[in-house]
């Protein structure tokens, strides 16, 4: 809770469009904000302050079939209100901890110019392990259009073939059976069970592993762009 040409350097700042919003200055002393990913209709960007009214919105929307099941992440569980303090509190807290002991990447999922989700990648001691983690969500109405699986391909894509990456680690509640299947879909395999640690219900969590001999790619294309030198140092990537 990851050419085309470089929108990085474009200094759009279009309320609700996939194309970056973030000055080019503030690229050059964030370069996580220069990352865009595209995959058929999906555009991934690094949330910028620019985009967190949309963000806010976007946290407002139903994201779950049944909001009562064990597996409804703890802060969709707060009130809208506090749900959104949190969800920015949280954005801005990521930034400030990023560095190549510990990173996480959030990136914002758009189509057709309008946000529908979260997708995070994140690691610890990148350098010496080779192993991202993440998680990701999509609004309710977003759902059953293919999504979900592609956005997680081109996460991997970004981490496997831009960043390095030698593992990819995931989880979900054993009874999510929507989200593992979209896992097992882009390649990952069944690895473990263990417990969950994230705040809400404790629940009993299928972990998962997919590598780049089993990641199932996407048909289409994956563009990738602004993985700098300056951005690989931040990482601690290749």
């Amino acid at each position: 809770m990851a050419s085309a040409p470089d929108l990085s350097a474009s200094g759009s700042s279009v309320p609700g469009s996939s194309a970056s919003t973030v000055d080019p200055a503030l690229v050059t002393l964030h370069p996580p904000f220069g990352l865009v990913v595209r995959a058929g209709d999906l555009t991934l960007r690094v949330l910028a302050d620019a985009d967190l009214p949309e963000y806010a919105a976007l946290i407002r929307r139903p994201i779950f079939e049944d909001e009562g099941a064990s597996y409804v992440f703890g802060w969709y569980r707060a009130e809208p209100d506090e749900r959104v303090r949190e969800a920015l509190r949280f954005q801005w807290r990521l930034r400030s901890g990023l560095g190549p002991e510990e990173w996480t990447l959030p990136f914002g999922i758009w189509a057709g110019g309008r946000l529908l989700g979260v997708q995070d990648v994140a690691a610890e001691r990148f350098a010496e392990r080779r192993t991202v983690h993440s998680g990701s969500w999509l609004t309710r109405d977003a759902h059953g259009r293919g999504y979900g699986r592609l956005m997680r391909q081109a996460m991997l894509v970004l981490a496997f073939d831009h960043l390095g990456a030698e593992r990819a680690e995931s989880a979900a509640a054993v009874e999510n059976h929507r989200s593992a299947a979209v896992s097992r879909a882009c390649g990952y395999e069944d690895n473990g069970i263990q417990m969950s640690t994230e705040p809400g219900p404790v629940t009993l969590q299928q972990r998962f592993l997919v590598t780049p001999d089993t990641f199932r790619r996407p048909e289409m294309p994956v563009e990738v762009e602004g993985v700098t030198a300056e951005l690989k140092a931040l990482l601690g990537a290749r």
